[in-house]
């Protein structure tokens, strides 16, 4: 489970450090991909393959699939870390999702998410206003 809120600088070269406590977790490789809400989002080997997996068992129409595949696969990057615990964030992720020099990467349950720092600061103030919202509907199902 990944939880918290950690603050780093991209270096020149559009590398990251991961924050420290995640890296064993990480060891065989991180999936990047495109997150809804302009972010990156950032995945085991294992949640990948379980999402991949949770994909080919849907109910999905056949060109629905191909275009979720698509949207999904072909954005992906499989990352490993260099020698001090930072990965590379490729240069159409960063553009995607808006990232400028400081970067903040905060844990949501079972994957990470990789964010621009002002950006963050506004999804974090929208998602804590609706969170207690959103529980109170789940508590009455």
């Amino acid at each position: 489970m990944f939880l918290g809120e950690y603050d780093y600088k991209l270096d020149e070269k559009g590398r990251v450090p991961v924050p420290p406590k995640f890296r064993a977790e990480l060891n065989d490789g991180v999936i990047l991909v495109p997150g809804p809400e302009k972010c990156i989002f950032a995945y085991t080997p294992l949640e990948w393959k379980k999402l991949s997996e949770s994909l080919n068992s849907g109910t999905l129409a056949s060109n629905k699939m191909r275009k979720l595949n698509r949207a999904l696969f072909s954005t992906a990057f499989r990352l490993n870390f260099d020698g001090q615990g930072r990965i590379a964030l490729p240069p159409p992720l960063r553009q995607y999702a808006g990232i400028g020099e400081d970067v903040v990467i905060t844990g949501a349950n079972t994957y990470l998410e990789i964010w621009d720092k002002t950006l963050w600061e506004e999804e974090k103030t929208n998602s804590l206003a609706q969170a207690w919202q959103i529980i109170e509907t789940l508590e009455k199902h």
